[in-house]
């Protein structure tokens, strides 16, 4: 089993994001020590807390997450990532267009100066 510090450094995720977690119940120890209330992690911890870092990578919301873990089987992670990734190409789609709107504005010489 791996302390707090431990498992912070092992997944990337910080102590307090840890207990943010584990308040949520996203992502709780497997076994508190009733003497100092110190927290422990397992193995099967890590694999859930690297799936959360991933998750947060690619804009998932708290709800989602929580909903990723929730569903154990892990059975329709590969369906909301494939929508995540939808919604982020849409997301690059809609500013490529602001980007070749702007660049239409520019080249009409709307920004310039025309003193004539």
């Amino acid at each position: 089993m791996y302390k707090v510090s431990e498992f912070s450094r092992m997944t990337g995720l910080s102590k307090e994001t840890l207990r943010y977690y584990a308040e949520i119940k996203l992502l709780e120890p497997v076994y508190v020590d009733p003497s100092n209330n110190y927290r422990y992690y397992d193995n099967g911890s890590y694999l859930v807390g690297r799936l959360l870092v991933y998750l947060r990578r690619f804009n998932f919301s708290i709800q989602e997450m929580l909903t990723v873990v929730q569903d154990e089987s892990f059975e329709n992670l590969e369906k909301l990532i494939l929508a995540k990734r939808q919604g982020l190409v849409a997301e690059i789609e809609r500013i490529q267009t602001i980007i070749e709107e702007m660049d239409d504005f520019f080249e009409m010489g709307i920004g310039e100066d025309n003193n004539d």
